[in-house]
């Protein structure tokens, strides 16, 4: 996959993203003042941002973040929907390109987004933009495969998903990571998180996803059929639970 590609994934999926996808938990970001000294006030460089979901855990808690979005539709919307804080910056950008200056950051953060970098490329960006004794938080939204709907609706995406097995973010590994912040050592914290679907909710969450088909495109009309079979299958109070394990990499380089 080329890089263009990457940055263009999610421009027609906009509003599913927004209105879909799970945020952070709050302990994210106790966690990283707890253990690395950020304090409010400080700034984040927020890489490959998105629409904002990952800025809005930090400016909510009182940080300035530098929201750095290579995908024009994604970083319009992150600006519709966070102008309104006076510390909030979007940047056309990449993670291997931000566009900051140096020494600009006290931590860098890549919400749901480090497995579309070239690391390779990205870690010396990231130490450009840092500050000395800067932090990196690498964090993801695990989606858990254990129980029955659980493997199921995993089932359903790998049988509808374009490329799924290829850009699953979980091939993202310890080692990489590792190799990443090397010869610097690394943290991983977990914390739980969960939403709760009606089967709209569920389409949309399945929807806001770049490997399977959009509402215009073939195979989209198979998928949602599936999709209603499955919620009716499991649905409890016709409600659907969808359970993450939120995962934080951390550390110094």
């Amino acid at each position: 996959m080329t890089a263009h590609n990457s940055t263009q994934r999610f421009g027609n999926r906009v509003e599913d993203y927004v209105k879909y996808r799970p945020g952070y938990p709050a302990a994210v970001i106790t966690y990283l003042q707890e253990q690395y000294g950020l304090a409010p006030g400080n700034t984040v460089a927020d890489i490959g941002a998105g629409t904002g979901i990952s800025s809005a855990l930090f400016l909510q808690a009182g940080y300035k973040v530098l929201a750095v979005e290579p995908n024009a539709p994604m970083r319009e919307k992150s600006i519709a929907l966070l102008g309104q804080y006076p510390g909030f910056t979007a940047v056309d950008g990449s993670a291997e390109a931000t566009g900051l200056p140096a020494a600009c950051a006290d931590a860098v953060v890549a919400g749901q987004a480090f497995h579309w970098f070239n690391a390779a490329q990205t870690r010396p960006e990231f130490q450009r933009i840092l500050r000395p004794g800067g932090v990196v938080a690498l964090i993801w939204n695990e989606r858990l495969t254990e129980g029955a709907f659980e493997q199921a609706y995993d089932a359903l995406i790998v049988r509808h998903g374009k490329d799924y097995t290829q850009v699953d973010h979980r091939k993202t590994d310890e080692d990489k990571i590792g190799a990443f912040f090397s010869p610097s050592a690394f943290q991983l914290a977990t914390f739980p998180n969960q939403q709760v679907f009606d089967l709209e909710g569920l389409k949309g969450r399945l929807s806001s996803s770049s490997y399977v088909p959009a509402a215009d495109e073939p195979g989209y009309g198979p998928m949602i059929d599936d999709l209603k079979a499955l919620f009716a299958q499991y649905q409890q109070d016709n409600t659907i639970t969808v359970r993450y394990t939120t995962k934080l990499y951390a550390g110094r380089l």
